[in-house]
């Protein structure tokens, strides 16, 4: 059935892609946007179309999170590709990169053409499946990226693990070039990170849970960025949480290496205070840092050097978390939260909104070479109507998820979204 057309009148318009921020008119026609913006507000009606009175609320591109853990195929239990989808389409982000470590691990063309034709038939939002570095995440073989590219998939990544093997990642890292595939890595040494729950220091000490210093996280990043230079391949920091991390891409960005980095929401929005009394769904990887470590990260989201913001959505079952902390997995749910908790550092004036919006927009849709994040016309209507200034309070009952573990849960905010639009077509309407 074809969706009728849709037009949001007197609408603030933030499109960083075109450098607008503009109360206009949104038009959108057969899936796509025909016209966004103050010029736009002389334009016709379309037949039949829904129109929305837009005053004192604010359209976005539909958000791009670049990196999203579901369970399908063979975790069904802790998130489905249609549960995120739901949960995606309630925080008005529109398009997901899912990343590898499911069962079995989607690392030949076979399972990734599953993940695609699934998220075809139950997906609310659009699905673009990651593939990982080595077979079976195993950090031992190269799966085949030049298949995999072929295919439709978008990058290459290791999910929640680091490859240890520079030999290995530097052969990778030769091939991803060739095919104009970005490699995403999570840096994290096991050995150095040991047995250890939480962000070294202090706190931890007096909590009397081990630490993981901040070299675990630096030492990999620092080698993956001179093998980056070495091979002249489009390399993405998945995570970084320390001020220094920072430093060490922007000096990589100055050099002229194709380099980007993200930031998780929870590394912008929590430090290791908030473990409180051994609360496990603040048990996160990377850790929480310190608070100095979270303002370094909101300053270089501010200035550039931090590249997207995403929301590391990682589901895990009530079992998995209501354990000891040191013995719970690390992870928390983001979808829905994402955009509401970065709004925070726009209404304290940390972050200008425009960058913000930037940040999980444009940005993440050209690291991934995706036609979405914008609302330029020709574009495929993917967008947000969102009140910047809505309350709310982030309770259970609104979580789509199939999983709970908020890092964000009884969180008050300020920025609700309203509806969510994918392919002219509206997939969550805000209720009341």
């Amino acid at each position: 059935m074809t969706e009728r057309p849709l037009v949001v009148e007197k609408v603030r318009i933030v499109d960083p892609a075109r450098k607008l921020d503009a109360v206009g008119t949104i038009v959108v026609e057969n899936g796509v946007i025909v016209a966004a913006g103050p010029d736009a507000m002389n334009q016709g009606r379309p037949d039949g179309a829904t129109v929305i009175d837009g005053t004192g609320l604010t359209a976005l591109p539909g958000l791009v999170d670049a990196r999203v853990f579901i369970g399908e195929p063979g975790g069904e239990h802790r998130e489905t590709i249609a549960s995120a989808s739901r949960a995606a389409a309630a925080g008005g982000v529109t398009s997901i990169l899912t990343m590898p470590d499911t069962d079995p691990v989607i690392d030949d063309v076979a399972i990734a053409e599953f993940v695609m034709r699934t998220a075809r038939d139950t997906a609310l939002v659009n699905v673009f499946p990651a593939a990982a570095l080595t077979k079976g995440l195993k950090g031992k073989e190269m799966t085949e990226i030049g298949l995999l590219t072929d295919a439709g998939v978008k990058a290459f990544t290791e999910g929640r693990k680091t490859l240890a093997d520079p030999a290995l990642m530097r052969r990778i890292m030769t091939y991803a070039r060739d095919f104009g595939a970005v490699v995403m890595h999570e840096t994290t040494d096991a050995a150095l990170a040991g047995g250890g729950v939480m962000n070294e220091g202090l706190y931890a000490s007096w909590l009397g849970l081990p630490g993981i210093p901040g070299e675990a996280e630096i030492i990999p990043l620092e080698r993956d960025l001179r093998l980056a230079a070495l091979t002249r391949c489009r390399y993405h920091a998945a995570k970084i949480s320390l001020g220094e991390s920072a430093a060490v891409v922007a000096a990589a960005k100055r050099r002229g290496l194709s380099v980007t980095a993200g930031v998780s929401i929870n590394h912008l929005s929590l430090n290791e205070n908030d473990v409180g009394q051994y609360r496990t769904y603040f048990r996160l990887s990377p850790p929480l840092r310190r608070e100095a470590d979270r303002l370094a990260m909101v300053e270089a989201l501010a200035d550039g050097t931090i590249d997207i913001i995403v929301s590391s959505h990682d589901p895990q079952d009530a079992d998995d978390k209501r354990r000891p902390f040191a013995e719970a997995e690390t992870g928390a749910i983001g979808l829905e939260t994402l955009l509401p908790a970065a709004l925070r550092l726009y209404h304290s004036g940390a972050v200008p909104l425009m960058r913000l919006v930037e940040a999980m927009t444009s940005a993440p849709a050209a690291i991934l070479g995706l036609d979405r994040g914008t609302l330029k016309p020709g574009a495929p209507a993917d967008l947000a109507i969102v009140d910047l200034d809505r309350p709310f309070v982030f309770t259970e009952d609104l979580i789509r998820s199939r999983s709970k573990n908020s890092a964000f849960e009884n969180a008050r905010f300020a920025g609700q979204v309203l509806r969510t639009v994918v392919s002219g077509r509206t997939v969550f309407e805000a209720a009341g």
